[in-house]
């Protein structure tokens, strides 16, 4: 049975996270200008609520970006000195995707089925066709790249863990 569904996978991923920083789109608008503004890409984006107007964003970047992106946090921490700011490299995107996703319930229960136990999830996103999780590097190398090459040969869900 061919397979409709696509593994990307994306190595060297820097993630960003500031907590307790303001939940208004104001502050969103102004962070990723700044980035912009250095020439960065940022990639996966996530705004989780907090308490008392306060929020908790996270967000990745290419490592070729990441010293770029520590000049900025560093400008909105001093401007902002509840900001808890955290950043770590060394992560793989993978992203599994295809136009079936568009209407198939399970199938995120079941990406998330075949990861329990091969991945440190930290981040996860998602569109209509497609769902990105963010996983330490060698997670990525280790079970993912096989199931990259069989997902043209079988259905992703039988590459689970390897």
């Amino acid at each position: 049975m061919a397979c409709d569904f696509t593994i990307d996978i994306q190595e060297n991923v820097a993630l960003i996270s500031l907590g307790d920083c303001p939940s208004g789109a104001a502050f969103l608008a102004d962070v990723l200008r700044r980035i912009a503004e250095t020439g960065t890409d940022v990639d996966m984006i996530a705004l989780a609520p907090g308490s008392s107007g306060r929020a908790a964003l996270s967000f990745t970047v290419s490592d070729d970006d990441f010293a770029r992106v520590l000049g900025v946090t560093g400008s909105l921490q001093k401007e902002n000195p509840a900001l808890k700011v955290s950043v770590s490299n060394g992560y793989a995107k993978i992203t599994v995707g295809g136009e079936p996703m568009d209407g198939a319930p399970g199938v995120a229960a079941k990406v998330f089925a075949a990861i329990k136990n091969a991945a440190d999830l930290r981040m996860v996103t998602t569109a209509l066709t497609e769902i990105s999780l963010l996983v330490p590097v060698s997670d990525g190398r280790i079970h993912w790249r096989h199931c990259a090459e069989a997902s043209r040969r079988e259905p992703i869900f039988a590459c689970a863990v390897l």
